[in-house]
Formats: structure tokens, sequence, C-alpha cells
């Protein structure tokens, strides 16, 4: 049976403007001494308020890219897309997406009527069907983590923050830098897959001084 791999990554958005009013009634009492500004921005952090900006993947099929695509435009059909490439695959890879992808991708499916694949364990402690490369470099140690910068540039890896970060996602945004965006998740995205790849020996660049040992 053919081994397909996704690996992904998305950005994110506060509230809409039709939800703002809303949203900051239910989160004041939770962020006192925070403003009105700052809590709307802080949204962008929780799917139960927020929005997906975009979702950017690459799809091999036995080590082959048969899908490279960034989902951008209406949030409900950037999920059902999302969820169509899904359908067939093994094993989702990205960073910290146990804790932040994937809730904010199912948090918005259901509040925007798009079904979720349901056959997919988020179990902890295991790399199958998701390995999260923050989770697994860090041996699930909930104590400790490590952004994919620092983890791409210790293992030889350039940066994809050359041009903008995830903190300026919502200024880009607010410009009409739509395009800039998603060629920066698209850079995070093939950016895990070097690391996935290194991680899991996969990465012909790697040499081994035992591969020639017989134990």
């Amino acid at each position: 049976m053919p081994m397909t791999n996704l690996f992904f990554d998305i950005e994110t958005l506060p509230s809409s403007e039709e939800d703002k009013e809303l949203h900051l009634e239910i989160l004041r009492k939770k962020h006192k001494g925070k403003t009105d500004t700052q809590i709307h921005e802080w949204t962008s952090f929780d799917g139960t308020f927020g929005r997906i900006c975009c979702i950017a993947v690459i799809k091999e099929v036995d080590g082959k890219e048969v899908l490279h695509e960034v989902f951008s435009g209406d949030e409900k059909e950037i999920l059902r897309k999302f969820w169509e490439a899904s359908q067939d695959v093994h094993r989702f890879v990205g960073h910290n997406v146990l804790e932040f992808d994937f809730p904010f991708i199912y948090q918005r499916s259901i509040i925007l009527g798009v079904k979720p694949r349901s056959n997919i364990s988020f179990a902890r402690y295991k790399d199958t069907p998701v390995f999260d490369t923050m989770r697994q470099w860090t041996l699930w140690s909930y104590d400790k983590t490590v952004s994919l910068d620092t983890l791409s540039k210790v293992l030889g890896f350039p940066t994809s923050k050359d041009k903008m970060d995830g903190s300026e996602v919502w200024s880009y945004y607010k410009e009409g830098k739509l395009k800039e965006i998603c060629e920066y998740c698209m850079k995070d995205v093939e950016l895990t897959r070097q690391v996935y790849k290194k991680m899991v020996f996969e990465d012909s660049a790697q040499n081994s001084p035992n591969d020639d040992l017989p134990f």
C-alpha cells in the first residue's frame, strides 16, 4: 500500500468584523487589563474566535510530490479543500500541529459546517497518523518547546522568516498582502518537510558512519 504524507501549516487571523463585538463581550472578563485591540488580536490564536487565512500543503505519495498548494480565499472553501486533500493521508506532518493547527482547523470546521475527516487519532506519544516535529523533537516533554525556526537552524536549514514572520500576518493582511502571507506559509511547510526528513533519516544527504555495520 502506498504511503501518503501531508505536510501542512496554517496562518490565522483575528475575529471577523461581524463577530468582533460578540467575541469581545465574551472575552473582556477573561482578559482584564487588556485593550479591545489587544483582545481582538489575541483571537487569532484560538479557533473558537479567530479565522484561518490560508493553509499550505505538500502531499507526497511514497516520497513523490503530488500536491504543492496554498488554499486561501473563502475560509469555508479553504477547509473543504484541506479535508478533501486529507482523505487518503496516512501521516500528517507539521510543527506544533497537535496543540495549535489541528485544534484550530477542527474548531473552524465545526463552526462553518465543514465535515472533518473523522478517523484521525490525536493520541499522544505516537508518530502516526500525526507526526508533530516539535513533540517528536522534545520527546513529548511538555515543559519544553522549540520553534520551527530554532529547530531548522540547528539542523542546518535556512530560516523561512527572511521576509516576514507569523507575528506580522495580521498587519500584512490589513495591507492586502495575501500573496506574501501565502508564500511565507508555504516556506514553513517546505522547511517542515526538510526537518521531518532529517528526523526520520530520509534525508539523502545524511550519511551515518555506522551505516555499514552488521548490527
